[in-house]
Order: structure tokens, then C-alpha cells, then sequence
């Protein structure tokens, strides 16, 4: 019993090392393809990515995780940039209170929270701007024209007006 729990131990930890091993080999490539005449610009490259990759090891939201893999599938320091900001945007997006225009931004960009919230953003400045002009008939062809696009409402708006 002690001989099997000590051999998958053993096994395990031979994998880890194995799977390390092949992880730092492949940050070091990518550090030497992005400065292939810069050795310190390559060390600095290697530690970033590899601070990187150690970070995205600790993260909790799978969810958000898996998209800045899918976006920058080889460039761990740019998963951590992408990681952060989309989970910044996600918590942002709960908070939101115009539930119309929210409902827009997570229709219009359904797995990416960053441009939720700057569509979320941009939409709600511009229903603010709507809600505000004075130029009736040209408001009304805006709203005509973009019924659920408060931004392309001002667009046109701002086109008939001036």
C-alpha cells in the first residue's frame, strides 16, 4: 500500500516537473522569437511571461480565463492584461442599472465584458443625449431609423440638426 501511494506520488510529481519544464521551454522560445538580437529584452520577456503564467495559474473565472487564452493563446503576459480587464468590465457590468441598455450591450458582444461595458458606455451617453435635444422632428427620424441604437440615434440626430 505505502509502495503504491509513494509510486503515484512520484508519478504525479514527475508529470508536474515534465509539464513545467515544457511550459518554461516554451516561454523561452516565444521570449526568443519576439527579441532574437536583444538577450536583456529577451530575459525581460521570459520573466514577464512567465509572472504571467504563474498569475493565470491563481485565477478563479474560468469563464473569463478561457477568452484571453482564446484571444492571445501563446502571450501569457497579454492573457493577464486580457484577464484583468474583461473581469474589471464584468464586474462593472453588474452593477449596471439601465437594464434596456444593458440588455443591447450583452446581445451586441455576448462573451466579451470589456466591450460591454464600452458599448454599455456609449450607448448610455447617448440616450442621455436624446432624451435632451430639442429638435423634435429630427429626433423622431433618428428613432425611426435606430429604434434600439441610442448611439446611431445621435449620429443621425446630430446629422439632421446641424
Amino acid at each position: 500500500m505505502k509502495k503504491s501511494i509513494f509510486l503515484l506520488i512520484f508519478l504525479s510529481l514527475s508529470i508536474n516537473l515534465a509539464f513545467a519544464s515544457s511550459i518554461e521551454s516554451e516561454i523561452r522560445e516565444f521570449s526568443r522569437r519576439e527579441y532574437p538580437n536583444d538577450s536583456r529584452m529577451e530575459n525581460y520577456t521570459y520573466k514577464k511571461q512567465m509572472s504571467a503564467y504563474n498569475y493565470l495559474r491563481t485565477v478563479r473565472d474560468s469563464e473569463v480565463k478561457e477568452f484571453a487564452s482564446r484571444e492571445y493563446p501563446y502571450d501569457y503576459a497579454m492573457q493577464k492584461y486580457t484577464y484583468d480587464k474583461q473581469l474589471a468590465a464584468k464586474r462593472y457590468m453588474k452593477t449596471v442599472r439601465d437594464i434596456e441598455v444593458k440588455k443591447f450591450s450583452t446581445r451586441e458582444y455576448p462573451y466579451d465584458y470589456s466591450m460591454q461595458k464600452y458599448t454599455y458606455d456609449k450607448q448610455l451617453a447617448a440616450k442621455r443625449y436624446m432624451s435632451s435635444v430639442s429638435n423634435q422632428s429630427a429626433k423622431n427620424k433618428a428613432i425611426r431609423e435606430h429604434p434600439y441604437d441610442y448611439s446611431m440615434q445621435k449620429y443621425t440626430y446630430d446629422k439632421l440638426a446641424y
